[in-house]
């Protein structure tokens, strides 16, 4: 079958036809990886062939190149660098010269070259990238489309680059993309479509304009350029010009002093009277503002021109609070039922919020007038929007101004916005009216509030109205439960008991109520989510008075999950999806209830009493779920808590590392995390007899370190390292021969691992991410030099090896070896042993290097 064919067929709408191409194309793809390159790059640059299948020819071509996962991603890089240079040459050529041509194949190339780049720019492969493309802008003759997809291929390829540690591009390089992009943006460009892409384009390039932002002649004209294009004719460029004042707000944020007045400006222009899409967009460069203020803040008084704040924000407080609470009464009909909407009412309400954040107690007189005027418009005609708005305008300043300030204004308001909450006919201003009185319990409820904002006056009438409402529709039901569960946060026990103690069961069979309601997926899947959240946060406030009703939601919940093994026999992909939602909820609360009684020794018979049940419908959910785990795993470990509990996971343990061990078959980086963190809990409850299943479990560990070398992922591979290297002292100290061969491989499996991640980081990652740990990790190795008896010549060489790695890879830990006598006559006997001498001397060096440094 010919390649265009091919192309179409795999967009037929007869199944059987598609799937037999795409199993084609694969196959290609496998065993004729260069002829399907080229090929697909000649089918995109011929303009003769039909648009369908030049678009998916190039949709390909790029998805030989790039995937979402990390492992996947690495092997098609690796895929294309070790192809034959001549393909590739011949790919980047057609590639080329499919810009400028007709249709969207231009915009398609755009993409696939900015994915090359990517790959061989780094690599000095591609050296001659930017001139070509810069050659384009200058051709003469030109046209419209080579001048578009020119610029959105130099936007996506400094896009692709920009996400790269480094910059690989030159200050020359970076000037010439800045004065094409910057001249295809300027007002006297006739093309709408250029000058939009040269200015999305400009967005991306930013990253790279460091030097250029320092220069005031080349800002200016820069600041000036983008200002002119948020008064295009053209919207998209408008917006597009927001974008890049939002990318610069960000980056550059330090350089806007001069500019502040003008964009003030523009966006009350910009909010005032233009399109939904540039208003939005013109928020969020004030969003972006307020954001960077508050980080700035966070770092407290520097005196660094990098971080100093110039606080854009409370300078135009008294101009900016009226223009955005205007906006607040633009709402839609109907967007509280919607939980993706998004326009300008709940942007306006979103920048207030921030900035509330950010000036503190000076927001408050410029709001509250708006909230007193509007809060009580009667019913009729458009006033349900002005109360909406005034109620949605109190919730967004909760948050940054002091209690003290707050205090008096939500005593006074708090009977009427209950009152709102049962009685306002109309649901979106019972909807925000849920949600205000939540962020009232979250930021003015607590310990904080002085006077306490509830009390045995007040607190019967507040639980009244929540239980009222919460069988109200399910997106207010949902903003009640938010309510509860802050409410519930913001009490502390004392002596015993709570303020919430009376209402416990009331509150939490109300919510198991609201859980079980039904409603459309979304709201319902929205409304368990939330419903659940609050029984959770009710659960772990409570007061010991409590106990006994705590401890009976266990039976409950363990028949609730019985009930879900079945859910997923129907084989619809909605079935399983609907019984993982469910059974993740109902696991998170066994988990917390848990957690809840294993606090005092008291409580904890409660736990143990249904720990088999628990036990066995934990597993059955493992076995629903073969390719994850989230919340199950880490259920079953926590009840290793106490020696007794420790026991009941030892009778299972087999069963749950089989599960685990199966769940880092899957390629899914998030099921890892889980599981890494179960592992090192498993390690903890298991005690010694966590050893024989090192043997198992190593080569796993060092597949999932080489996958994910990320921030997140290494920081519960260490915590689990931590609880091995303690059950192997552990081991060692008890003194069991009979162990020391499990220990001497808990051991070597330990040692290698911190060395994969030591090899497979750069050294400034290395010192940030393991640096904290390097004394331990030296009070480990003296650990095993200790042992003489389990003494084992592959743990030494991989001690020594692993002592090596810390002086290498980490900055001033001299020091901490200079504290460490053992290390010299330990690595001295090494060298002694032909073996282990070539590590130990190598070892020797880096760390004498630390030792000088």
């Amino acid at each position: 079958m010919q390649l265009t064919a091919l192309l179409q067929a795999a967009q037929s709408a007869d199944a059987a036809v598609r799937n037999q191409a795409e199993q084609t194309l694969n196959s290609l793809q496998q065993q004729q990886y260069a002829e399907l390159c080229v090929g697909l790059s000649a089918e995109l640059a011929d303009s003769s062939k039909p648009v369908d299948a030049r678009r998916l020819a190039g949709l390909i071509l790029k998805n030989t190149l790039d995937a979402k996962e990390d492992a996947r991603k690495a092997a098609l890089v690796q895929q294309w660098v070790a192809s034959d240079a001549g393909m590739k040459k011949q790919v980047k050529q057609n590639l080329l010269a499919t810009l400028g041509t007709q249709g969207d194949a231009g915009h398609t190339a755009a993409l696939v070259i900015a994915k090359v780049a990517a790959i061989e720019v780094p690599r000095s492969e591609w050296p001659e990238l930017i001139q070509a493309l810069l050659a384009n802008m200058s051709a003469s003759p030109s046209t419209k489309e080579l001048r578009q997809s020119t610029l959105e291929t130099l936007g996506y390829t400094c896009e692709e680059l920009g996400n790269l540690d480094e910059d690989y591009l030159s200050q020359q390089e970076v000037n010439s993309i800045l004065t094409a992009v910057v001249q295809g943006m300027r007002k006297d460009e006739p093309e709408v479509d250029v000058r939009h892409a040269a200015t999305v384009a400009l967005q991306n390039a930013l990253t790279f304009a460091h030097n250029n932002f320092s220069n005031d002649n080349e800002r200016n004209y820069v600041m000036q350029i983008i200002c002119e294009g948020t008064l295009a004719e053209s919207p998209r460029i408008r917006q597009a010009s927001w974008e890049c004042l939002s990318c610069i707000a960000s980056g550059y944020y330090d350089k806007l002093p001069a500019y502040m007045q003008d964009i003030f400006s523009l966006t009350q222009r910009t909010v005032k009277g233009d399109e939904e899409d540039v208003v939005l967009q013109a928020l969020e460069f004030w969003c972006t503002v307020a954001e960077e203020e508050l980080d700035r803040d966070g770092d407290g008084a520097s005196t660094d021109a990098d971080s100093v704040n110039h606080h854009f924000i409370k300078a135009a407080l008294p101009h900016l609070v009226p223009l955005l609470l205007e906006q607040l009464t633009k709402q839609e009909e109907g967007q509280e039922t919607d939980d993706g909407v998004w326009n300008v009412s709940m942007a306006a309400g979103t920048c207030l919020a921030i900035c509330a954040s950010v000036a503190g107690d000076a927001v408050v007189p410029l709001v509250m007038p708006f909230v007193t005027s509007n809060i009580q418009k009667p019913d009729g005609a458009d006033n349900w929007r002005a109360r909406e708005a005034a109620t949605f305008a109190f919730g967004s300043i909760l948050e940054g101004p002091g209690v003290d300030t707050l205090g008096q204004l939500v005593q006074s308001g708090l009977g009427f916005l209950l009152t709102a909450l049962k009685q306002d006919p109309n649901a979106h201003v019972k909807d925000t009216t849920a949600w205000t009185i939540g962020r009232i319990f979250e930021f003015v409820h607590g310990d904080d509030s002085a006077p306490p904002l509830l009390g045995p006056g007040n607190l019967p009438q507040v639980v009244e109205a929540l239980l009222l409402a919460i069988r109200d529709a399910p997106h207010i039901a949902e903003k009640v439960c938010y309510a509860i569960s802050q409410l519930a946060g913001g009490f502390r026990e004392q002596r015993g008991t709570s303020a919430m103690s009376p209402y416990f069961k009331d509150i939490v069979q109300a919510l198991l109520e609201t859980a079980s309601r039904p409603a459309d997926a979304a709201e319902q899947t929205r409304l368990q989510t939330q419903a659940f959240e609050a029984i959770n946060e009710v659960v772990r406030a409570s007061a010991a008075d409590t106990t006994p009703m705590v401890v009976q939601l266990i039976p409950l919940v363990v028949g609730k999950l019985n009930e879900t093994l079945h859910m997923g026999a129907a084989g619809s992909v909605e079935a399983a999806e609907r019984q993982s939602e469910i059974q993740g909820l109902l696991c998170g609360m066994t988990h917390v209830i848990v957690q809840k009684l294993s606090d005092s020794d008291s409580a904890k018979a409660g736990v143990l009493q249904y720990a088999d049940h628990i036990m066995d419908v934990l597993l059955n959910v493992f076995a629903c779920r073969k390719a994850s785990v989230h919340e199950e795993a880490m259920l079953a470990v926590k009840l290793s808590d106490s020696d007794s509990a420790k026991a009941g996971v030892l009778q299972y343990a087999d069963h749950i590392m089989d599960v685990l061990l199966n769940v880092f078959a899957c390629r899914k980086a998030s099921v890892h995390e889980e599981a890494m963190l179960a592992v090192g809990a498993m390690t903890y409850a298991c005690g010694r007899q966590f050893s024989k299943y090192m043997e198992r479990f190593y080569p796993v560990l060092q597949t999932g370190l080489a996958r994910h070398q990320a921030r997140k992922y290494l920081q519960h591979v260490v915590t689990m390292l931590q609880s091995a290297m303690q059950l192997s002292v552990q081991q060692q100290q008890a003194g069991d021969e009979d162990l020391a061969e499990y220990n001497n491989l808990l051991r070597h499996g330990i040692l290698e691992s911190w060395a994969g991640m030591f090899n497979g980081l750069s050294k400034e990652k290395a010192d940030h991410y393991l640096k904290p740990f390097a004394p331990s990790l030296l009070d480990f190795v003296e650990a095993i030099y200790a042992d003489k008896a389990g003494q084992d010549e592959g743990v030494w060489k991989a001690s020594a090896a692993l002592l090596g790695d810390v002086a290498s890879s980490l900055s001033q830990v001299g020091v901490l070896f200079q504290q460490k006598p053992f290390v010299q006559p330990f690595l001295q006997q090494m060298q002694q042993d032909s073996s282990t001498a070539d590590t130990a001397t190598w070892a020797t060096q880096m760390i004498t290097k630390a030792l000088r440094s």
